[in-house]
């Protein structure tokens, strides 16, 4: 299995941190964003890893090289621009995809995920329910989605979780939870996004959701979405106070 982290983004909202360093390098207890998932990732046996990238990519790049230093096998996919979540997959395809159309996992780079098990997401598109057991319907999902707790700033959510999957809005009005950033995709729903063109990944799991053919899980561990300089800050706080402590 192959993963994609993404890393293209400016992060407006990090500046001016991200005015000289990509989001994806700013450092998270004494260790980059994202080289916390590839070391994750290298520990599930996920190592085919893939990158995408556009401001300050070079930085990027040089950080990592071909990532034989993490026990993985880093290569490039360079954008002018930042062409969104689905453009930006669907530019990567042909890396993802060399060695036939099974699955992959595609993760934001700019969260902050220590102890998730990429073990999971190996097996995740079998037509299975939600518990694993064969699904009644032979439902084959397209995508699986791991979903969150609603935090402050997004408390309306993305999806609704039902014994068929993920839907846009339940039924018996089941509350909605927020997507964690981390799925598994079949290739096929990325194959008509012209290589190169910009396209968003909400409209492609909205529309994948009414069919049916979106599953998911609520992952309870420890997640954050590190979108400002105060929260890499409070996340860099207990790191901080503990290397205070040993110094002294």
């Amino acid at each position: 299995m192959k993963a994609m982290l993404l890393a293209a983004g400016r992060g407006e909202r990090m500046r001016p941190l991200t005015d000289t360093c990509p989001k994806p390098l700013l450092k998270v207890r004494g260790r980059p964003l994202i080289v916390w998932h590839i070391l994750n990732l290298v520990k599930a046996g996920i190592t085919d890893i893939v990158i995408n990238h556009a401001h300050l990519g070079q930085m990027i790049v040089d950080a990592l090289g071909d990532g034989s230093k993490f026990g993985a096998h880093i290569r490039y996919s360079a954008e002018a621009t930042a062409l969104e979540t689905a453009g930006g997959i669907a530019k990567a395809l042909p890396l993802l995809t060399e060695n036939g159309d099974e699955p992959f996992i595609v993760i934001s780079s700019d969260i902050y995920i220590p102890h998730f098990n990429f073990e999971e997401c190996k097996n995740t598109l079998e037509d299975n329910d939600m518990w694993g057991n064969p699904h009644p319907l032979d439902k084959r999902d397209l995508a699986w989605l791991y979903m969150v707790k609603n935090p402050s700033f997004h408390p309306d959510g993305d999806f609704a979780m039902n014994l068929m999957g993920l839907v846009n809005e339940s039924a018996d009005g089941s509350p909605r939870m927020t997507f964690g950033n981390i799925g598994v995709y079949r290739p096929e729903i990325f194959a008509h996004i012209e290589p190169g063109s910009y396209a968003k990944l909400g409209p492609l799991l909205r529309e994948i959701a009414d069919r049916g053919q979106l599953g998911g899980e609520l992952y309870r561990g420890d997640w954050h979405n590190v979108g400002t300089p105060e929260q890499l800050a409070q996340l860099n706080e207990p790191f901080a106070t503990a290397n205070t402590v040993k110094k002294s």
